[in-house]
């Protein structure tokens, strides 16, 4: 069965969609948009990397939406100027935090989402799709547990839920890609094989979340999901770049113990000067994703497995470096989440 091969919506459901403006959020409006949705994205005035992008950019973004702007962390905002007294059937939520913060994780991946969720019931929506994330499932940061309070308020909202946990975005390992073209070495921890991961592309996640709408058996279960293909290390992922590049590999191998000198160091002085918080929490998400592998975590054995690890899609990594190679990488900028 082609798993692109979709009927239409048998009616014109209408949803609202939160964190429309962002990586994911964009492509999973004009894949609703597609597939013959009504939709209305909710959005701030200005939004994206640095909030550069402004109304009337976000509007062409998200062509064939209705575009309507507010503050998603306050109910007031995201009623009146939002929801403004009317029916929606699914709300789907692509909020995620800028960039891990303390606070920011708290406000986005809980307050926010949970404003969105109260807001769809009193919209009268039946169901729910939340993007969220596989690391989750060992929480050792601050946006985990955010994200995983939410995620347990939904399952005992009444409304059907979708919980959508990928793997890593093409995004997340796009930010080399620029560096190298220019001679400079592939940068790894450890030997480069500590982790690994089933990237998946924005278009074929958007289409995963669209379809927790249409299939039943994608409603009121938890959805680890990754790209085509087997899983690959940093390693693998740093040779096939330079493979496509017609340069013969050049790594650069960094500790991955520094983290514990610098972790505890900016604990300690984040007790004295509180600003330093947000710091210590970035050293920390940069320490668990050069060690923990973004796919499924088998309870089992407590190790990652990539054979638990769904697959699905058709845009392979291979041809997503192939083209940010030829065409730059204009819309995967990493932002406050980049690390070299």
């Amino acid at each position: 069965m082609n798993i692109f091969s979709h009927s239409p919506a048998r009616e014109p459901k209408r949803v609202f969609v939160v964190g429309a403006t962002g990586y994911i959020g964009k492509f999973v409006v004009r894949e609703l948009v597609t597939r013959g949705y009504d939709v209305v994205s909710f959005a701030r005035e200005h939004s994206g990397i640095g909030s550069m992008t402004g109304s009337g950019e976000t509007r062409a973004q998200l062509k064939g939406s209705e575009v309507r702007f507010g503050d998603i962390g306050s109910m007031d905002s995201l009623m009146t100027r939002g929801i403004r007294d009317e029916h929606f059937d699914v709300v789907v939520s692509c909020l995620t935090s800028r960039n891990g913060g303390i606070a920011d994780s708290w406000n986005i991946d809980y307050q926010a989402t949970r404003n969105a969720l109260d807001a769809g019931k009193a919209a009268g929506a039946t169901h729910f799709v939340l993007l969220s994330a596989i690391c989750v499932q060992k929480p050792l940061l601050e946006f985990q547990r955010a994200k995983l309070k939410f995620e347990e308020e939904l399952k005992v909202s009444g409304l059907n839920w979708s919980i959508v946990r990928p793997t890593a975005f093409f995004k997340s390992i796009a930010g080399q890609v620029t560096s190298v073209k220019k001679g400079k070495p592939y940068v790894m921890f450890g030997d480069g094989n500590l982790t690994s991961c089933k990237p998946i592309s924005e278009s074929d996640l958007a289409r995963f979340m669209v379809d927790c709408l249409e299939d039943p058996a994608k409603q009121n279960t938890i959805l680890p999901i990754g790209g085509p293909g087997k899983a690959i290390s940093p390693r693998e992922q740093g040779t096939m770049l330079f493979e496509l590049l017609g340069s013969p590999p050049k790594f650069k191998y960094m500790p991955i113990q520094m983290f514990d000198v610098i972790i505890p160091l900016l604990s300690t002085l984040a007790k004295f000067f509180p600003k330093l918080q947000d710091k210590a929490e970035f050293a920390r998400i940069g320490k668990y994703y050069c060690s923990e592998s973004m796919l499924v975590l088998n309870e089992e054995t407590g190790e990652y497995d990539a054979d638990m690890t769904p697959s699905y899609g058709c845009d392979t990594l291979r041809d997503f470096f192939r083209r940010v190679i030829k065409e730059g990488i204009a819309g995967q900028e990493l932002g406050e989440h980049s690390m070299f």
